[in-house]
């Protein structure tokens, strides 16, 4: 016997998180299905009150062009539409969770290229083994001051001895 209520969240699949949040977003605003119909159809979708509701019921799938369609009228990022709906309906929860993606994403082809680096400079010190230890030093100076720059952006400079004396 099918779940006549499905999950909700992330469990629903795309075309599910769609069909919520259509029926969420006309809510939330206030519309009918009428009232929707008509400004999907105003912005060039061609969509009647009975489709929207058979959307939003999940009795009818809905295509690409709509989702596009939807996503306009309603001033939606396409992306935010087809999110899960807990979140996707927190638009800065979701322009949050893209920016750590990316930067997730960046830190990844960053380690890549630092891996790929250091696997060429010892390759080379291998072959040049009276470079090594100078290159060695150089490479953990270079390092531990770009860490430190990294802390002082981050955190700011450390307190100085004056303010410390004032706290004891």
């Amino acid at each position: 016997m099918a779940d006549e209520h499905p999950p909700q969240g992330v469990l629903l699949s795309g075309e599910g998180n769609v069909a919520v949040r259509i029926k969420l977003e006309r809510e939330a605003r206030g519309w009918s299905t009428n009232a929707l119909s008509d400004r999907m159809n105003e912005a060039g979708f061609e969509m009647n009150p009975s489709a929207v509701w058979r959307i939003e019921n999940g009795k009818r799938r809905i295509n690409l062009d709509e989702t596009i369609g939807f996503a306009e009228v309603f001033g939606l990022d396409l992306r935010n539409l087809v999110g899960p709906p807990q979140l996707a309906a927190k638009a800065r929860a979701m322009e949050l969770i893209d920016e750590i993606l990316d930067a997730f994403r960046a830190t990844q082809r960053a380690n890549m290229a630092f891996t790929e680096a250091r696997d060429a400079l010892d390759a080379y010190l291998t072959e040049h083994p009276d470079v090594r230890e100078e290159a060695d030093v150089m490479v953990s100076n270079a390092m531990a001051e770009e860490a430190s720059k990294t802390m002082l952006k981050m955190h700011g400079p450390p307190p100085s001895d004056a303010d410390s004396v004032g706290e004891a």
